[in-house]
């Protein structure tokens, strides 16, 4: 096998990685107030560009607005009490800090692994183990 034949295959191995974090978008919350209880419309399509479980992502949001909350049948999350759009946006935005972009490089090319019965975020950008905090 020659130089290009090798450098070909390891180019077709290795995942997908842009340069920039431009083409990474979190797509604005879309919050509406049911009663005394706040839906996350979008949420299904905010955990998904995050690629991210719907379970983690809740608990985060949970923990940090101190309330209840269930995912419906439609994808939506339901949180107990009124949230602003603004309050929920923010916790996105801590989300994303905390679980999403790798510490070592910004990438969004990470996913969350178990290391030695740690959670951490493992970047698939530039190989970076960090620490996650506890939900």
């Amino acid at each position: 096998m020659d130089y290009d034949e090798q450098l070909d295959r390891a180019l077709s191995e290795t995942p997908d990685v842009a340069e920039s974090g431009d083409r990474f978008t979190v797509p604005d919350p879309t919050v509406r107030q049911e009663g005394n209880v706040t839906v996350y419309e979008n949420f299904a399509e905010t955990y998904d560009r995050l690629a991210r479980d719907a379970d983690h992502v809740v608990k985060f949001f949970q923990s940090e607005l101190g309330t209840s909350a269930q995912i419906d049948d439609k994808g939506r999350a339901r949180f107990t009490g009124e949230f602003r759009q603004r309050r929920i946006a923010e916790a996105l935005e801590d989300y994303v800090e905390s679980f999403v972009l790798c510490s070592e490089c910004g990438s969004p090319d990470t996913r969350i692994v178990t290391e030695q019965g740690a959670d951490v975020l493992k970047c698939d950008a530039c190989g970076a183990l960090s620490a996650i905090p506890d939900i």
